[in-house]
């Protein structure tokens, strides 16, 4: 039995290909959202539309999305997080890792997805990209000049930070 692409653990039959072939409908934002990475991995490019926000719809490029399906060699799928889209909710945001190689480069896209309900059917309604997180320095800065932090007696310059 084929895995579902979307790291459920669970196989493709009881996972995403239901939803995908409109046998039934995603009872999460999760679940929606791991089910359109699937159809972005086997080229369901109906789903992918059919299942973005009706307002938003237009302006999907299926032409780009057919294109990215096709050309990408689909890795991974990772749900970080998700903030409400439970099965009573009306909205919820689900952040995500996709990982794809294209042209021999692995690349990770990552993404805020929003989704909305709408007559008790879940969509994508629009994505964006996490904040990038503050790094804050526990020690000063060690200097060019100065002894390196590894022990070894030599200038940073001509030790590590060589």
């Amino acid at each position: 039995m084929e895995q579902c692409p979307c790291g459920s653990g669970r196989t493709y039959a009881e996972c995403c290909q239901p939803l995908i072939q409109a046998t039934q409908p995603a009872t999460t934002a999760e679940a929606l959202m791991r089910s359109r990475y699937t159809a972005h991995v086997k080229a369901e490019i109906d789903y992918i539309v059919d299942t973005t926000h009706p307002s938003k719809r237009g302006s999907v490029n299926r032409k780009e999305v057919t294109d990215w399906a096709h050309k990408a060699e689909w890795q991974s799928f990772e749900v970080l997080q998700t903030e409400a889209g439970g099965a009573e909710d009306s909205e919820g945001c689900v952040e995500f890792v996709a990982a794809y190689r294209q042209k021999e480069k692995l690349i990770k896209h990552h993404e805020i997805a929003e989704f909305k309900k709408v007559e008790g059917r879940w969509y994508f309604f629009d994505g964006k990209a996490p904040r990038p997180q503050t790094i804050v320095r526990q020690g000063p800065k060690l200097g060019r000049n100065d002894p390196c932090s590894c022990g070894s007696g030599k200038k940073f310059k001509k030790c590590c930070g060589a």
